[in-house]
Order: C-alpha cells, then structure tokens, then sequence
C-alpha cells in the first residue's frame, strides 16, 4: 500500500512539474522567440528599405507610368504597424496571410483584403496572448487613436472610428471592403484590426475600425501622431 501511494504521489509531482513548465513555456518562452522573431522581421525590413533607398538610379529619364506595386509575399513582412495608445516602444511587423506560422512571427495581413492605404479594407490579426502578447491591451484603444504603419516609403496615419467591437469568429463580415457594423455605408480607405477575447480564450474576436486618416512621404519625417 505504501508503495502504492508512493508511486502515485511520485507521479503526481512529475505531473505538476510537467504543468508548470508547460506554463512557464507558454508564458514566457513563446514570448521571448517571438519578441526576437519580430525584432528581426523589422530589422530585415528596414535593411531591405535602406538598401532600396540608397541605390542609384540608372537613368534621369522619367519613367511612362508608375511601376505596378509588389504583391506581398505569403508569410513575409511588407510593413510596421505602431500604435501610441500601446506605448511609443511598441511596433509590430506586418506580414502576409493570417497562417499559423505567420502570427507567431508578428501581425498577419488578411490575404484578399485590400492592400495597405489603398481603397477597401486593410484588415490585419494578431495574437491577444503568447507569441509576444502583440494585442495584449487591444481594449484599451479607443476613437480617435492613431493606428500608423510605413511599407519603408510613405507613413499612413489611420484613426480609429469604433472599437474595441465583440463578435464571434465566424462574423468574417467584419473584414469586409465596407465592413458590416463598423458605421462606414460607403467605400473608403478603411483598416480593421481583430484579436481573440477573452484574454486567454478564443470563443470571440475583439474588432476595431479606422478611415485612413493621412499619409506623408517618409522623407518628411515622423508623422505628428508619433512624435512624443
């Protein structure tokens, strides 16, 4: 009997160790390789603008017509989002498709829909918890936060109109062109952002909607809306 309740006891505590360490690496370990993913992303991407920004030009002649923009590249960084009302350290990368894979290493860019600063809506997902916590204090934004990205060669300023908005998964009408409930009856050049509530489920997603506001060349500097 004693060998018994010894076993059981043993096991047990392998158990509880087990759970804990499991926790500790949801917590803090998903954490840390995520944070290190997307500092690299940004660091990839901000190598890949200065190198494009400083390569000479091969002729003075102007060219007939804009060239067409790069389609973004599955699972790779195309942008940097920053959002104040997180805190001025905060910035994320921006990636194509909404994968797996792809919201471990940063925000996902919802394929299909529009493209950043253009007409339509540039819907975005991240993760609430684990993988860096990227919307962690998603709620606390609010109507008239600013929401800015940069591809490395224009800022767009977006401001949010209403939000955070509680729905179930299943509404994908919430990233549509004119998205429903989001008060917009019109086409615009609008920005969703989703993550998962609660804070450690995924039973319901937390929405926020926002009309690009205005853009500049990155040449000009920082927009105002990042300036301390």
């Amino acid at each position: 009997m004693r060998v018994i309740v010894r076993s059981v006891s043993e096991l047990c505590i392998t158990v509880g160790t087990l759970i804990v360490l499991f926790v500790v690496y949801v917590l803090f370990w998903t954490g840390v390789k995520a944070d290190h993913t997307m500092s690299d992303q940004i660091h990839q991407l901000q190598d890949q603008w200065s190198r494009q920004t400083a390569r000479p030009k091969t002729s003075a002649a102007p060219s007939p017509a804009p060239a067409k923009p790069a389609a973004y590249k599955d699972g790779k960084p195309f942008a940097i989002m920053y959002i104040p009302r997180l805190g001025f350290t905060w910035n994320k990368p921006v990636l194509e498709d909404t994968d797996v894979s792809t919201l471990k290493k940063g925000l996902g860019h919802y394929a299909g829909t529009a493209r950043l600063g253009q007409v339509g809506n540039f819907a975005v997902a991240g993760h609430r918890r684990t993988y860096g916590n990227p919307f962690v204090n998603f709620p606390k934004l609010r109507v008239g936060d600013a929401v800015v990205l940069t591809d490395g060669t224009t800022w767009f300023t977006y401001r949010i109109d209403k939000g955070p908005y509680k729905t179930v998964p299943t509404d994908i009408e919430v990233i549509d062109p004119v998205p429903r409930k989001s008060g917009y009856t019109a086409s615009g050049r609008y920005l969703t952002l989703t993550t998962c509530d609660p804070e450690w489920g995924h039973s319901h997603r937390l929405i926020v909607w926002a009309h690009l506001d205005s853009t500049q060349p990155v040449e000009a500097g920082r927009p105002a809306a990042l300036r301390r």
